[in-house]
């Protein structure tokens, strides 16, 4: 999840958006009808992937309504994020020696589904990654809240700060990785090109090396406001019962994914004041955790990418720009 650039176009006075992410060795970009993905092959050579996005938006109206919206960006963006996620690793390492099943189950499972078992890790490796993130950022902090002896209504206030500490310990822990830094270096080089965009500015190298590789519309500072929203709901909203809180976590997902979105992206992003500021700040002290300046050639990637999405437009950018923000 990341950041969007606005412009408008000739036949609509409704903004057009761009944002992306970081993935393996490469950088995903999306607009209004796909989006592309430039990856950096062992050889050197850059390998460009493009595809369209769902329509399912303008086949059924509802989805832009109101707090639905949210939950339709939300599930768009882990779709096409997992999607590129898995290609781009296969590009990164299109070539290199795969390692020979050593024990009897590996051959075991070689044997049983063939071409077909680097599907089916991917996708238990896509629900394990559902699982933990339900597990570690949801159900636990709300499990250990339970635990403190407080008033039903400050139950909230301490699981909303279990879970933020929680939250910044992860990515720090993870940070630690150097396989992970690379990550972070193309998350900095997909800022860096967005924001040189916004400005208006030339996507040249010069131009995208110098600008901020930190962005108030950054996936991070979204999953921030989750995180305030989802407190302030669970202090209103209060239930006894460890299995309880379990089954309203879970089930309310949908509400606050549907009210972050609207209070990060359709407020916030659209809006430059000391309130706005505020809430994004502690978003912007994270990215300096979650980006890292990227090198000549990560740049060329982020920007190969967000052409090609520009590409796709057909239609070169108002000048003017301002920003907009999905999820």
């Amino acid at each position: 999840m990341a950041e969007t650039a606005k412009t408008t176009t000739a036949k609509a006075a409704e903004p057009v958006y761009y944002g992306g992410q970081a993935v393996m060795e490469g950088v995903m970009m999306r607009g209004t009808k796909g989006y592309a993905m430039a990856v950096r092959k062992p050889n050197g050579e850059i390998a460009m992937i493009e595809k369209p996005l769902s329509t399912l938006t303008k086949r059924y109206p509802f989805l832009k309504w109101p707090l639905i919206r949210g939950v339709t960006a939300l599930c768009s963006s882990m779709a096409v994020g997992f999607t590129s996620l898995s290609l781009s690793a296969d590009i990164a390492f299109e070539g290199l020696e795969e390692e020979e099943p050593e024990s009897r189950f590996e051959k075991w499972l070689f044997e049983k589904f063939g071409d077909k078992l680097n599907g089916i890790i991917k996708g238990l490796a896509m629900v394990f990654a559902v699982v933990l993130a339900l597990g570690l950022f949801m159900l636990l902090p709300a499990f250990l809240g339970g635990l403190v002896p407080v008033r039903p209504a400050l139950t909230g206030v301490i699981e909303g700060f279990l879970r933020i500490a929680i939250f910044v310990t992860y990515v720090f822990v993870i940070s630690r990785s150097q396989d992970i830094q690379r990550v972070f270096q193309y998350h900095g080089a997909e800022h860096k090109a967005i924001n040189c965009f916004e400005s208006n500015l030339p996507l040249t190298h010069e131009n995208v090396a110098a600008s901020n590789r930190l962005h108030k519309r950054c996936g991070t500072s979204f999953m921030l406001v989750v995180m305030v929203i989802t407190m302030i709901l669970f202090m209103i909203i209060q239930v006894e019962g460890v299995w309880m809180r379990f089954a309203s976590r879970i089930l309310l997902l949908p509400l606050i994914a549907g009210l972050s979105y609207e209070v990060s992206v359709k407020w916030a992003g659209r809006r430059d004041n000391f309130l706005v500021r505020a809430i994004i700040f502690p978003g912007m002290l994270m990215q300096k955790m979650t980006t890292a300046e990227p090198d000549e050639k990560q740049i060329e990637i982020a920007v190969t990418a967000l052409e090609k999405v520009l590409e796709q437009e057909k239609e070169e950018p108002a000048k003017g720009l301002e920003g907009e923000q999905k999820p």
